[in-house]
């Protein structure tokens, strides 16, 4: 039966509220800390803005973001199997957290409390938009009428054919995540220099190349959508963007040139992720022949 199972994710996942309300998703909040204070990020923004969150990121005030502990865990599925439904949670990738890792904990401890239950925690080997994404399309399966057991199978064989693009336009912000060297950061800077990045078969982001200029940046974006997108008729395709409306609808015009596409959703990169980084930051993410 179509409801007899609960689709969960994380706040990483930078879901537009409408799909989620409108998919029936479940997201779990995020904590992250900017100017000595705490705030539990929820995709509506509650506690904190997208806009603001990121002005303050521009005004120079850095940002630290925490895993879901396994507690978190227990407190939000533990009433969902109390009900009588199972879940399958999609998580953040555990090359970039250990949110995965707890929920499987968590997991371990509530079955032996609900053997009856089924809970599966896949970890997506993805990030932002790319995660959202691949939540999206399996909320379409559900409805399409996948049970809990074929639709955590599908999740599996689909994320990594599940591309994500990237592009920062603050070097500053991939120095201290430790993937630039500062001399690096400092003459890419100068020059202008624009990083390629994308999320590889392990869920890691990994600088794939570099480009001189922020245009050109998303030109190479659009470039590898060409290359390696498969089937883009029958694809809403994901960009997500760091409070930068314009460039990303500068790439979503540039795609829809090239493209006949079904649908682009558009959505802000949110604070777990855009504290590592920075403002500007831009993603297209779409199924593609290989990741």
């Amino acid at each position: 039966m179509i409801n007899d199972f609960i689709i969960f994710t994380d706040a990483a996942s930078d879901l537009p509220t409408e799909l989620i309300e409108t998919h029936g998703v479940s997201v779990l909040p995020m904590y992250f800390e900017i100017d000595g204070k705490s705030y539990r990020h929820y995709p509506d923004g509650r506690e904190l803005g997208y806009s603001r969150f990121y002005q303050m990121l521009r005004s120079g005030i850095m940002a630290k973001t925490s895993q879901v502990n396994n507690l978190e865990y227990l407190h939000y599925f533990e009433p969902v199997l109390k009900s009588g439904l199972d879940i399958l949670y999609i998580s953040l990738s555990s090359g970039l957290s250990g949110t995965y890792q707890s929920s499987a904990i968590a997991a371990k401890k509530l079955m032996e409390r609900y053997p009856e239950r089924k809970i599966y925690c896949v970890d997506s080997r993805c990030a932002s938009v790319g995660q959202g994404m691949l939540v999206y399309h399996a909320a379409l399966k559900k409805y399409e009428g996948l049970d809990i057991d074929e639709l955590k199978d599908w999740v599996v064989q689909n994320r990594d054919h599940l591309c994500h693009w990237f592009t920062v336009n603050d070097l500053n912000y991939l120095k201290r995540g430790g993937r630039l060297s500062t001399s690096a950061a400092i003459v890419g800077t100068m020059l202008s220099v624009k990083p390629i990045l994308h999320v590889d078969k392990d869920g890691h982001l990994i600088l794939r190349g570099k480009v001189r200029g922020r245009r050109k940046s998303l030109v190479e974006l659009a470039d590898h959508m060409e290359k390696f997108c498969v089937s883009p008729e029958k694809q809403t395709i994901f960009i997500g963007h760091g409070d930068c409306i314009d460039d990303a609808g500068i790439l979503a015009s540039m795609v829809e040139q090239r493209f006949a596409l079904k649908n682009i959703a558009v959505s802000y990169i949110g604070p777990i992720i855009g504290a590592h980084t920075g403002p500007d930051v831009m993603t297209l993410c779409f199924f593609g022949s290989e990741k």
